[in-house]
Order: C-alpha cells, then structure tokens, then sequence
C-alpha cells in the first residue's frame, strides 16, 4: 500500500521515516519549492527522543544539538523560581532533552528519506472523495489519486478544511518572536533552558551548539507598538543577559508570530484519513512540546499501522494519543495566561506557588509528558 503524506514538516517527515522502516511505500506532498533551512530553534524533549532512539536518529540529533540537563522558570532578573532538574529521565529513558537548530533537525530527517518519494511545489488545493480514496488536487493544476492518506500540514491544514468540521483556531492574545544568534552563554546556563518571567511578558533562552543560541520573547498584543526592531525596549527591566542576546541578534533573522493553538478536536481520523501533529492537535509553545507531540503521533501510527489494518491503525492511533494530545493543549493554554499574569500581587502569589512545590509533584507531570504510548 502506498501511503500518501501531506506536508514535509517534522511530522510529516518523521512518519515518512517510520513507515519507510516498515516497509510502505510513501510519497510526501510539499507546498514549498525547496527544501531550505528555516526557523529558529526547537528543544527535543525526551518523548521525542525516545522515538529518535528507535528509528535510529538519536546519535545524528545528539551531534548536531545541545544536550538540556534543567529547565528552569526564573524572575526577570534570572533568580530562579522552578528549576527542573532533568537527570532522573535521562537515566530512566537513556536518552536526553537536546536543544537543536531546526535547520539542522530538518537536514537530518530529510537525509534519512532513503525510500520515500518527496514532491515539493505541491500546494494542496482540493480533495475529491472517490469511491474507496481520493483525488488530491494541487494549485499547480496536477492531480493525484491517493487510497491512504495522511495530513500532516500544519495548524492551517488543508486536509483538516476538506475533510473535516471542526477548524476552530484560537488567539491566545500574545505575541512570539524568535531568533537565532551568534552567541556563547556563560558556563552556568550551557545545558539548560531557561525562561523569565515579568509582567506581561517572558523571554526563554537556550545554547543549541557550541556557537549558537536559540531564543524566544513574547508579550502581550496590547504592549504597544513591539516589532523586531525594537524588542529589546520591552525587555530593559530583564537580566542584563537578554539585552546582550538581543543585540547579538540580526533583526533579519528573527521571526514573529501570533500564538496561536487549534481548539480540542472530538475526531481527527475519517474513512482512509487522519491527521497528525499541528494539523491535529496545534498547540501554544508554552510547554516545548508542539514538535515533540507530532513526533510522538509519528511513532504511534507507525506501529499502528504496522500492525492493523489502515483504518483500524487509525482508530487505534486517535484512541492512544487524542487524550495525551489534549491534555498537552489544554495544559500549554493555561500556563501560557499563568506566565502572563498583569497584576503584581497575583504575580507574586503565582512565583511563591512555583518555589513551594515539590520535585517529586514536578517529576510525577513530567512522568506523563515523557512516557511513550505502548500499542
């Protein structure tokens, strides 16, 4: 059977990978014209790792990255408030949280296309249903007949508006921008990701190699006229640390978006159809685990598929990973409000909060996040 994936993203790519190991023939629909490097930085949780460790990725993603031993939630001045202290699951999983250019995750999965077809310039414009598949129209005038089908095409998916009712995407009301810089941090912050917390606004930072960092920024819509030029303007009453980061950084190299996630879908499988990562479950950075989520979805339809048949693996896939999915959404959501609490009382309410729980109640939520699904 030929396998038909919508979108050359990380998910789309990782399920070409894991099907491709099991011996299914696929072909990649790509709307860019060419596969080149993009994006800022991504942290590859240990879920995700755990499934680089089994389709054989784990060593290429640990060369090309930053092993990540503490994730941390600081005061704006870097005073700790959370520190998280990894070590435990790098021991439990045998595998770490690498921090990595997504240029660079997305040369290594490209790379690992050994059997897979991968057809780039194919906006998806249209599916027709016919009789027990589809015809797959693309604004390029082409069409393809496709029997199985996959899509994988992001919170903006085409396949998701052909095929299904529910495409309610959300504004959280928030801001993100994004950049790579030139950039050494001091020893203390090597291996770990650190975000800041101030009023109405946050700023996380993390080495992604040995010359390179990876940062984010995010305020809320209402904090003026922000733009990449003039970020740094937001972020005076922060660690010296961020001011330096940001004038590191060319203005040309960040990237801004609105934050944004998809509303909790009640189904994300059809007849010969499902869909996968963003194009399913979109979710807000807060938690690091849009990418790692799609990379999960990956690895448990792959082994649902092999072996079911292809509507029942996508029965089987929905039912291991909708709640876990949901819960990461619902969960991003939230802390996403929490981070951006206006009122200085209720803000000190929330760090005191934090600094009271304990490792063993911050372990036992990230047990959940770092588990795989068993088919």
């Amino acid at each position: 059977m030929t396998i038909d994936i919508i979108g050359a993203g990380i998910g789309g790519l990782m399920t070409a990978i894991t099907l491709q190991k099991k011996g299914y023939n696929v072909r990649i629909y790509e709307q860019a014209e060419t596969i080149k490097p993009v994006g800022a930085g991504i942290v590859l949780a240990n879920n995700a790792m755990q499934v680089c460790e089994h389709l054989g990725l784990r060593e290429a993603m640990e060369k090309a990255g930053n092993r990540i031993s503490s994730m941390n939630v600081t005061r704006s001045d870097l005073h700790p408030i959370s520190a998280f202290d990894l070590k435990y699951f790098d021991e439990k999983y045998g595998v770490s949280n690498v921090a990595i250019h997504r240029a660079d995750l997305q040369r290594i999965l490209v790379d690992a296309l050994q059997g897979s077809e991968l057809f780039l310039g194919k906006a998806l414009s249209g599916i027709i249903r016919k009789d027990e598949g589809f015809v797959l129209n693309f604004k390029d005038g082409t069409e393809v007949e496709s029997q199985a089908l996959i899509g994988a095409d992001g919170i903006h998916s085409t396949v998701r508006r052909e095929l299904f009712d529910e495409n309610t995407i959300r504004d959280t009301g928030q801001i993100c921008w994004r950049g790579v810089a030139k950039f050494e941090l001091p020893p203390k912050y090597r291996h770990e990701l650190n975000e800041a917390w101030g009023r109405s606004s946050r700023f996380g930072f993390t080495q992604i190699n040995s010359e390179y960092i990876y940062w984010f920024a995010v305020l809320n819509d209402d904090q003026g006229e922000a733009s990449s030029q003039n970020l740094s303007n937001y972020f005076t009453a922060y660690h010296p640390l961020v001011q330096q980061i940001l004038k590191a950084t060319p203005v040309s190299v960040i990237h801004e978006a609105r934050l944004t996630d998809l509303k909790p879908m009640s189904n994300w499988v059809k007849r010969n159809v499902g869909l996968l990562g963003d194009a399913a479950h979109a979710t807000t950075p807060n938690m690091g685990q849009g990418a790692c989520q799609s990379i999960e979805d990956a690895y448990i339809l792959g082994e649902c598929i092999g072996k079911y048949s292809f509507n029942e693996a996508l029965q089987k896939y929905q039912t291991l990973r909708m709640p876990k999915a949901r819960m990461i959404v619902n969960t991003s959501w939230t802390v996403g409000k929490l981070a951006h609490i206006q009122n200085p009382v209720l803000a000190r309410l929330r760090n005191w909060m934090m600094q009271l729980t304990p490792q063993r109640i911050n372990r036992k939520q990230s047990e959940k996040i770092f588990e795989l699904g068993k088919v």
